[in-house]
């Protein structure tokens, strides 16, 4: 199945807004908000055999995994301290560099201890002991590397495929190629974002598959817009002076105008848009505020993702939320957790890091399994690139893009698995390399898609997420 849709969009007569034009285009208001995250061509709910069968029957062959829960580390976390375990390195502590830009910088070894664990015996840094119990649900990436080792542009990278031009976000492509399976939520959540709106915009995708952002604050409360008044309260979508009866005949007006108006203009995506975004932010009150209300969770369940505890409890809730997204038919749900910058102060700021999002995803893999829902959600760890293996000042990393780690989990790949390497010190991979493109062809091929013909014609160009190149890194396959 090739996936091109052209647009239908003509060029504009003129230069400026009619009245009438602009009246129309801001009435949009929430409505296109709403329509820009929910908003999906063949929604398809995944809670029976029927849609099972029709969301596979969409996908170039049977995919492994449903759903995709992005655990993304903003700021580059260092991989030799954590999953990668190089014991070359220790030994080498201290030596100079004798070549390279970075020449004569010294060589560090990790102030953690590594420890082979669970029946596959991988190595994990003592930085993730409650992690470390899933070894066996792990699959590490050791030998990813990426373009430019520059923070915006590596972010863009690994969301988008490109660090040069605005192209749709990998959340984007997928709610594109699957469709929403729920059609009173978005198809694409991010919760806390950072890097900037491109990271999970839908560039000349169609605005159903634009990301929605979920900003978590503190103590839990969850709004996609402005500040809520309580525990999942969403504001934006809520209308006190009306009931939904009320609002049901109001909407059922204005629906009457919009459809007249497409009369007239019947090929107007604009409008249809708009027609269908107010039915979609009226449907969205009667499920998005209990799915964001985590008061109806077991107290074992809240204890599971560190959520009281004042350590864990900011990312155990995002984690939590990410869980009830993803069971409620989200199909791709990031969940951002910055602070991974470390050229200095390494060894207090590290430590504090991973003792805020050890137990949490601990608790989301856990969560996960014992629901059935691991083998077809693919858990996602890492972030734009690693750290080098040498030292900046006396407590410190420097960015490294020529090799670092991520892990996969659940989603059809092997666990309890190591693939690729990077050598003896990290600098580099050397083995298995995978870089973003591969990284996104195996994605796409474990949902079930091939990378190649996932496609969107744009600007008279059949565009995809891997751009002309990438290879889908079987080996990782279970």
């Amino acid at each position: 199945m090739d996936c091109n849709h052209p647009s239908d969009w003509t060029p504009p007569t003129s230069l400026g807004f009619s009245r009438r034009d602009m009246l129309g285009t801001l009435s949009c208001g929430f409505g296109l908000m709403a329509f820009a995250g929910l908003a999906g061509a063949g929604a398809l709910r995944s809670d029976d055999e029927g849609a099972a069968r029709r969301i596979a029957a969409g996908t170039h062959h049977t995919p492994r995994a449903k759903r995709v829960i992005f655990l993304s580390m903003a700021g580059g976390p260092s991989h030799v301290d954590t999953f990668d375990y190089k014991p070359e390195l220790a030994a080498a502590d201290g030596t100079s560099l004798g070549q390279g830009i970075r020449r004569g910088a010294k060589l560090l070894k990790s102030p953690w201890e590594f420890k082979a664990q669970g029946k596959s015996g991988l190595y994990v840094s003592s930085l993730f002991p409650a992690v470390a119990q899933h070894a066996d649900e792990l699959c590490l990436l050791r030998s990813m590397k990426t373009d430019v080792p520059a923070h915006p542009q590596a972010q863009l990278k690994m969301h988008t495929g490109s660090f040069q031009f605005v192209r749709p976000s990998m959340g984007s492509w997928l709610l594109y190629g699957l469709g929403s399976a729920n059609d009173n939520l978005p198809g694409f959540i991010t919760i806390n974002p950072q890097g900037g709106a491109q990271t999970y915009g839908c560039g000349f995708l169609p605005a159903p598959t634009q990301g929605t952002p979920l900003r978590m604050q503190g103590g839990g409360r969850a709004t996609m817009s402005g500040a809520g008044a309580g525990q999942g309260a969403l504001p934006n979508i809520s209308n006190p002076l009306l009931t939904r009866e009320a609002q049901r005949e109001q909407l059922d007006l204005v629906q009457k105008l919009n459809k007249e108006r497409l009369k007239r203009d019947p090929r107007s995506d604009q409008i249809e848009g708009v027609i269908e975004s107010y039915e979609l932010a009226f449907r969205m009150q009667m499920e998005v505020p209990d799915v964001l209300d985590v008061s109806d969770e077991d107290p074992k369940t809240l204890a599971l993702y560190g959520i009281g505890d004042q350590a864990t409890d900011g990312f155990g809730r995002q984690c939590l939320m990410a869980r009830r997204l993803s069971e409620a038919g989200v199909r791709f749900v990031e969940v951002t957790a910055g602070g991974w910058d470390t050229h200095r102060n390494m060894k207090a700021d590290l430590e504090k890091k991973c003792g805020e999002i050890d137990r949490p995803i601990a608790g989301l893999l856990s969560d996960l399994k014992r629901r059935g829902m691991l083998k077809d959600t693919l858990v996602i760890w890492g972030g734009e690139f690693g750290r080098t293996p040498y030292a900046q000042g006396d407590d410190g990393r420097d960015h490294n893009n020529k090799g670092f780690t991520m892990w996969m989990a659940g989603g059809g790949v092997k666990g309890g698995f190591s693939y690729g390497a990077t050598d003896p010190t990290g600098a580099e991979a050397v083995e298995n390399p995978m870089d973003i493109h591969d990284w996104h062809a195996t994605i796409l091929w474990l949902m079930g898609f091939d990378h190649e013909r996932l496609t969107y014609n744009h600007a008279g160009r059949d565009f995809r997420l891997t751009d002309v190149k990438g290879n889908v890194h079987t080996g990782i396959m279970a």
